[in-house]
C-alpha cells in the first residue's frame, strides 16, 4: 500500500521535506496539526505509510462494536471508555505499557474548528507514559509534509511548548482560518 501512499501524496502535490520519524522510536504520542479538515487524516495516514508508520488513534468504545469494531482495530482505532476511573489518559498509559510499538496519533485541537488552545490530552499522555512527543505536520500553505524531532516532555511545560509552537510557526491547515493556537492550559499552572 505504500505505492498508493505515495500516488495520492504526488496528486495531491505534498512533498515530505519537513523529515522522517526517528527509526529507533517504537513509541509516541504523535501530534496531528494543524487539523482544519477531514483531508488531514488521509494525507497524515499517507505520509505514516511512506515512512513506515503504523498508526493507532483513539475513539469512543462505542465504534469498536459489532459490525463495524473488527475494521476500527483493523484501522489502527483503540477504544476509550470515558466511565473507567482514571480517564482516557489512564488508559492510554496503560496501552503503552502493554505494547511494545504504541504510535498514538493525536490532534491537539481536538476539533476541525478554530480554537484558543489546544487540548492538553497528548501533553498528560506522553508525561504519564514516559514517551516521546511526535510533531507531525501537514502544511498546507507550502505542501510540505512530514516529522519534526521528538520532544521528551520536561517539567516546564512553557518550554515544551515553545519548542512546539516553533515547529509549527507559520504552518497552515486547509483551512487558515481554522489553524488554532499552539497553547495548553498546563502552561497557566506554571505561571
Amino acid at each position: 500500500m505504500t505505492w498508493l501512499a505515495r500516488l495520492i501524496l504526488k496528486m495531491g502535490g505534498w512533498k515530505d521535506t519537513i523529515g522522517a520519524p526517528p527509526k529507533d522510536i517504537k513509541k509516541a504520542v504523535i501530534i496531528a496539526a494543524p487539523h482544519t479538515s477531514n483531508w488531514d487524516f488521509v494525507y497524515m495516514i499517507c505520509f505514516a505509510k511512506v515512512f513506515g508508520l503504523k498508526l493507532n488513534w483513539m475513539g469512543k468504545h462505542t465504534l469498536f462494536s459489532p459490525p463495524l469494531g473488527w475494521l476500527m482495530r483493523l484501522l489502527g482505532g483503540v477504544p476509550i471508555d470515558r466511565r473507567k476511573p482514571g480517564g482516557m489518559v489512564a488508559q492510554m498509559a496503560e496501552q503503552f505499557q502493554n505494547r511494545e510499538v504504541f504510535m498514538l496519533a493525536i490532534p491537539p485541537e481536538g476539533t476541525r474548528k478554530y480554537v484558543d488552545k489546544w487540548k492538553s490530552g497528548f501533553y498528560v499522555i506522553a508525561k504519564e507514559a514516559n514517551v516521546p512527543i511526535l510533531p507531525s505536520v501537514l502544511d498546507f500553505g507550502t505542501r510540505e509534509g512530514g516529522f519534526a524531532p521528538p520532544l521528551y516532555p520536561s517539567d516546564d511545560v512553557k518550554a515544551d511548548m515553545d519548542v512546539l509552537r516553533e515547529v509549527y510557526k507559520g504552518r497552515v491547515g486547509l483551512y487558515p482560518e481554522k489553524t488554532g493556537k499552539v497553547y495548553i492550559s498546563l502552561e497557566e499552572k506554571q505561571d
